[in-house]
């Protein structure tokens, strides 16, 4: 009686690889979580002029869009598609609440009146989320009609990060997968990765 050891060890080899990647894939959406984080809460957003904060923004709204254009390139090249686009996610939608939690807390610091209390950077935060899981407590509202406006984008924004975002990212998953099954059926053995 034979045993497939070759067999066996690359199925071994393969689990340690996934292994691997799943912990580098963790630790590089903390630091990247983290870094954003951290940026957000150091930012002089309660400093900046009305200029400035639509600079901001705009750059973030554009930052984002380019994020996740790269996030979706990259997991089409993957060899662990699924996993790179739970990264994509997982560093794209915080990117995207942070982005709109500093323009709240910028408008605020520029029109005290726009919500129904001042905003800290940890209230912009909370409000941005409670706003995008449409939640709403209602503990912090939109008062002035430039606020009411900035967070009627949000939640069209917000539809646009729900519907098209994480579809495509999840889309470019299946097509990644696709591409390595079809990869795998075209080596010797036929064996999927």
């Amino acid at each position: 009686m034979t045993t497939d050891t070759g067999g066996v060890l690359r199925g071994h080899h393969r689990a340690r690889r996934l292994f691997a990647r799943l912990v580098w894939t963790l630790l590089r959406v903390l630091v990247s979580v983290a870094t954003l984080v951290t940026l957000y809460y150091v930012g002089p957003l309660d400093r900046s002029s009305k200029s400035t904060a639509v600079a901001i923004l705009l750059t973030g709204l554009v930052g984002f869009i380019v994020l996740v254009a790269l996030q979706v390139r990259s997991i089409l090249r993957s060899r662990y598609p699924a996993l790179r686009a739970v990264e994509a996610l997982a560093v794209s939608i915080p990117f995207f609440l942070l982005l709109i939690a500093a323009a709240y807390v910028a408008m605020a610091e520029q029109s005290p009146g726009s919500f129904g209390r001042h905003l800290s950077h940890t209230n912009g935060l909370y409000f941005a989320v409670t706003v995008f899981t449409t939640v709403g407590f209602g503990d912090i509202t939109a008062k002035s009609g430039t606020a009411q406006l900035a967070v009627t984008a949000q939640i069209l924004m917000d539809l646009i990060v729900f519907g098209l975002v994480i579809k495509t990212i999840v889309d470019a998953a299946h097509r990644g997968r696709e591409r390595m099954r079809t990869t795998a059926a075209d080596q010797p053995g036929g064996d999927e990765p």
